[in-house]
């Protein structure tokens, strides 16, 4: 079963200076994460085109809870959490759960 941690960050003070950032240092750190299987990002958009609270979320998914806990807290890992505190100005919310796919259910 897949574990996907989701990091929904908020709109950024400069969101140039957040996509350089995120672009040129924080995806190699998160991309160098121990057990990370997938990592992908999107700017965030409402389906009635009012403003996001949201400007970019991430999902990065591990075969399991554990092993997300150890790409966490591995160097790696925790790089890349002090890393979002130096650029995500609006700040950043964490989730993590098993992935239940109900595709064709």
């Amino acid at each position: 079963m897949t574990h996907r941690l989701v990091v929904t960050y908020g709109q950024p003070t400069d969101p140039a200076a957040f996509d350089a950032h995120y672009r040129d240092v924080h995806a190699g750190l998160a991309q160098a994460i121990p057990g990370l299987q997938r990592f992908t990002i999107g700017h965030a958009e409402t389906m009635d085109g009012t403003p996001s609270p949201a400007y970019l979320v991430a999902e990065l998914d591990f075969e399991s809870a554990e092993a997300m806990a150890a790409g966490m807290s591995s160097e790696a890992g925790t790089a890349a959490g002090a890393d979002v505190g130096t650029f995500a100005t609006g700040g950043a919310t964490m989730v993590h759960f098993d992935v239940q796919d109900r595709t064709g259910s």
